[in-house]
C-alpha cells in the first residue's frame, strides 16, 4: 500500500467562497465542527466544498495554529523543526468554513445549540464534535496538569513538544530520561515507542552515555517486535522497557523531587514525560454522549448512541476496530461528512468504508509501518484485513517506507486544511 500526495488527495474539486464570520444565510443548514485536528477540519472542509455553499459550516477551534501530534515525535528527534508540524486555518476560511477561535463551553441538545467562552450561542442542524483527547484525572500517582511543566505530557502537540525537547537538550551527560507509558485505549498506539526511539536517536547524537527508562503497564505493545528489533540495532545499552510484568503498571512520581517509583524502587531522573490514561476531550462529556471515558458511535455515520444529530470522530470517539490516529479520524470525518451533507441536501450517501496506516520512524531511513481496512457493521467498525512491517526488512524498504510516510504527512494536511 503506497500513499503519495496525488492518492491521498484523490480528485479534490476547488473550494468553495469565503462566507462572512457569524453571518448565516437565510434558511441554509447548520452544522457545527468542535476541534480543528485531523477529524474535525477535514469534515468542516469537506461539508463546506462538496455542498457548494448549500450548508452553513462554522469550525470552532481555540488556537490559531494546529501542531499535528503524528510527526511531533520527529520534532523531537530533530528531523523537523517545529514550524514543519504547525498549519493554520486560512484555507479552511478560503474554502467557505467560518471559522471561530473559541472555546466550546456547553451543549444544549434539546435547543440545539453550542456555547463558546467568549459569550456567543450558537445554533445547529447537525453538530460534530472532534475535540481529541483528555486525560484521566490521578491516572498515575503524583502528577496532574499542574505538574506538565515539570514531567510534560507532550501527548497534545506545541507548547508541550516544545518544552520536553528543551528538557532533553538539557539532560546531563549521561543522564536519566524517563517515560511513563500510557494504558489502552489512547492516542496513537506506535507513538510513545516512536517517541523513545526519537529521544534516544537525539541522545545518541547529542549524550551517548544517557539513558532511557520506559515504565508500561502493558504487556505488549504496538509493533513491538519492530520497535525492540530498532532499539537493538540503533541504541544498543541504551533502553531499558519495563512492562506490566516486571512491575511498569505500579508507577508513581514527584515532580517536585523528579524521582519515578517502579514497583516500589525509586529512580532519580532528569527528565520525566508522563503520558497519562486518556478520555475524551472534555466536550463530548459536556453533550452528554460519553459513556464512560469515550463516546459510542454508529459505525454507518459517526452519529453518537445517545444523539442522532450529534456526531463524534477520531480520538474521541467509541467505535470499534480502528487505533485512535490522525489518519483514522480523517477517514471517519469523510465518512461522516458524506452522512450528514446527505442527510441535509438529499445528495448521494455512499456505504461507509474506512482505513488507518499509522508510520514511526526509528532511526534515519528506518520507518515501519502498520494498517488496515474497515467496514461498518451494526455493532463497530470492524477490520477488514491489515499489514505490518515485517522484522529483518532491508535498509532500501525501511527508507522506501520513510519517504511513503513524509507523502501521506503532505497529502494528510492538505486534505484537512485545504
Amino acid at each position: 500500500m503506497t500513499l503519495n500526495r496525488r492518492t491521498f488527495l484523490g480528485t479534490a474539486a476547488a473550494a468553495a467562497s469565503l462566507s462572512a464570520p457569524m453571518v448565516r444565510a437565510m434558511g441554509k443548514p447548520r452544522v457545527v465542527v468542535v476541534g480543528g485536528g485531523a477529524g474535525g477540519a477535514t469534515a468542516a472542509r469537506y461539508i463546506a466544498k462538496d455542498s457548494k455553499g448549500a450548508i452553513d459550516v462554522t469550525l470552532i477551534e481555540p488556537t490559531r495554529t494546529y501542531y499535528t501530534c503524528f510527526f511531533s515525535n520527529l520534532y523531537l528527534g530533530g528531523f523537523k523543526e517545529i514550524d514543519d508540524i504547525g498549519h493554520t486555518y486560512g484555507g479552511l476560511a478560503a474554502g467557505g468554513v467560518n471559522v471561530v477561535h473559541d472555546w466550546a463551553i456547553g451543549v444544549d441538545r434539546d435547543a440545539k445549540t453550542v456555547s463558546l467562552a467568549g459569550g456567543a450561542t450558537l445554533p445547529y442542524d447537525k453538530l460534530i464534535l472532534s475535540p481529541g483527547i483528555d486525560f484521566v484525572d490521578g491516572a498515575v500517582e503524583g502528577w496532574d496538569v499542574s505538574a506538565q511543566n515539570k514531567m510534560p505530557h507532550a501527548y497534545k502537540a506545541g507548547s508541550q513538544s516544545e518544552l520536553l525537547k528543551a528538557q532533553l537538550a538539557a539532560m546531563p551527560e549521561g543522564g536519566v530520561f524517563a517515560m511513563v507509558a500510557p494504558p489502552n485505549p489512547y492516542r496513537c498506539p506506535p507513538g510513545p515507542y516512536e517517541r523513545v526511539s526519537m529521544v534516544a536517536h537525539f541522545l545518541k547524537q547529542n549524550n551517548p552515555t544517557a539513558k532511557i527508562i520506559v515504565a508500561d503497564p502493558k504487556p505488549k505493545f504496538s509493533k513491538m517486535a519492530l520497535f525492540q528489533e530498532g532499539w537493538a540495532n540503533h541504541y544498543e545499552g541504551m533502553v531499558d522497557w519495563i512492562g506490566d510484568d516486571f512491575g511498569g503498571g505500579i508507577v508513581s512520581v514527584d515532580p517536585d523531587a523528579m524521582t519515578v517509583t517502579i514497583d516500589g524502587e525509586v529512580t532519580k531522573v532528569d527528565v520525566c514525560n508522563v503520558i497519562p490514561a486518556m478520555k475524551a476531550g472534555r466536550i463530548a462529556e459536556l453533550a452528554g454522549v460519553t459513556d464512560g471515558n469515550w463516546a459510542p458511535v454508529n459505525a454507518a455515520d459517526m452519529s453518537t448512541k445517545a444523539d442522532a444529530d450529534v456526531y463524534v470522530l477520531g480520538d474521541a470517539s467509541q467505535q470499534g476496530d480502528m487505533p485512535k490516529s490522525g489518519f483514522s479520524a480523517n477517514s471517519q470525518a469523510k465518512v461522516c461528512a458524506n452522512a450528514v451533507r446527505g442527510a441535509l441536501t438529499g445528495s448521494k450517501v455512499f456505504p461507509a468504508k474506512f482505513s488507518n496506516t499509522c508510520w514511526s520512524l526509528i532511526a534515519p531511513n528506518d520507518g515501519v509501518k502498520v494498517g488496515a481496512t474497515y467496514e461498518a457493521t451494526p455493532e463497530k467498525i470492524a477490520k477488514v484485513d491489515g499489514f505490518i512491517s515485517q522484522t529483518g526488512e532491508s535498509a532500501d524498504v525501511r527508507k522506501a517506507t520513510y519517504v511513503e510516510s513524509e507523502g501521506w504527512y503532505t497529502g494528510i494536511t492538505n486534505d484537512m486544511m485545504g
